[in-house]
């Protein structure tokens, strides 16, 4: 029966691949959560996204405690603060978009579209994020808890942009050499 369910999943015609490879962390967890939803039995769909939702909320509360320390408002060289809020913003897509793609079974134009907006907007906040992390340095004794954070969410937005990079590399080659006993996929 796990079979069957996973033959169901596999053949979904909502499961194809995503046009948008240049990501960080935000679209990054999306699209993570979002094919890994049509990789799982049916049976472990629900899990799955119970289990993507309460992670979500829980990096919210983590992001809204450091929000509203006193610590936080201090002055600090760089904007910390103000990225943290747009790193919250953020986080309210990607808990969307977690919980709507896989309920979309025809995947439309318009959401895909989106999702590539948010994909870029993602990237451009990844960037601000590692660029304002390493030009804070001073910032660990003033605000160390937003520094911190600030730390963590540019290191993960430095491995999720790996890792995509990786992988638009790997479609690249898939794309420019593909193998003599492939079907062709465009």
């Amino acid at each position: 029966m796990a079979g069957e369910g996973w033959k169901l999943s596999q053949d979904s015609p909502r499961c194809g691949r995503s046009g948008t490879r240049a990501a960080m962390i935000h679209f990054c967890l999306a699209h993570t959560a979002y094919h890994l939803h049509c990789w799982l039995p049916r049976s472990h769909q629900l899990r799955l996204q119970v289990t993507v939702f309460l992670f979500g909320i829980t990096t919210l509360a983590l992001q809204f405690y450091v929000l509203l320390r006193p610590r936080s408002s201090r002055y600090c060289s760089q904007p910390l603060l103000t990225n943290l809020v747009a790193n919250i913003i953020f986080t309210f897509f990607t808990i969307g978009f977690t919980v709507l793609l896989p309920q979309m079974d025809p995947f439309p134009l318009a959401l895909k579209r989106v999702f590539s907006v948010f994909g870029v907007g993602s990237f451009g906040e990844g960037v601000c994020t590692i660029v304002l992390t390493v030009l804070a340095t001073d910032c660990e004794d003033t605000t160390p808890e937003l520094y911190y954070l600030s730390v963590l969410l540019a290191v993960g937005s430095l491995v999720s942009a790996a890792l995509f990079s990786g992988l638009g590399l790997i479609w690249l080659a898939g794309v420019t050499c593909p193998r003599p006993d492939a079907k062709p996929t465009v």
